[in-house]
Formats: C-alpha cells, sequence, structure tokens
C-alpha cells in the first residue's frame, strides 16, 4: 500500500480598525481551485482594545467558514461520482 503526503497551505489576512477586525481566508487545492472565506469581529465599546483576540475570533469565523465549504465541495464530488446523496454529519 503506498501512502501519499499532501499538504495545504491556508493562507490568512486581517484588516483591522479600532472596532472591527476583518479576516479573509484561502486555501489552494490540488484540484485546482481556492477556495475564499471572511470572519468578522466587533469590539464592545467597553471592552479593552486587545487586537489579537479580535483576529482570533474573525479567523476562526472565517476557517469556520472554510470548513462548510470544503465539506460541501466534497458532498458535490460524491454525489457526482456516486449518483447518489451523500450525507454528513453536522458538528
Amino acid at each position: 500500500m503506498m501512502h501519499t503526503t499532501v499538504g495545504w497551505h491556508i493562507e490568512l489576512e486581517f484588516q483591522e480598525d479600532d472596532e472591527h477586525t476583518r479576516a479573509a481566508a484561502l486555501v489552494r487545492l490540488p484540484d485546482g481551485t481556492e477556495v475564499r472565506t471572511h470572519g468578522h469581529a466587533t469590539r464592545h465599546h467597553t471592552d479593552a482594545n486587545q487586537p489579537r483576540v479580535g483576529e482570533e475570533i474573525a479567523g476562526a469565523r472565517a476557517l469556520n467558514e472554510l470548513a462548510m465549504q470544503l465539506l460541501t465541495k466534497a458532498h458535490g464530488e460524491i454525489d457526482a461520482a456516486s449518483g447518489r446523496t451523500s450525507h454528513s454529519i453536522n458538528v
């Protein structure tokens, strides 16, 4: 049995101001497709200005959306190859 090592590089970029953090996530897949998503975080006016926390929240939201889009893509490919509807377990 042969094992293949595959790696994906995911890029995250952030734009921030005093109250908002926006994250953009991108993954380029071996089949040539790209999946892009966005996440957003808003600082409550009474919270301390902690840019790292905004990045973590916005980044997590972008990555969560990326995961959902990858699941949708994978199920579409399963459906196309099998001629039936595949099912996923929502987490």
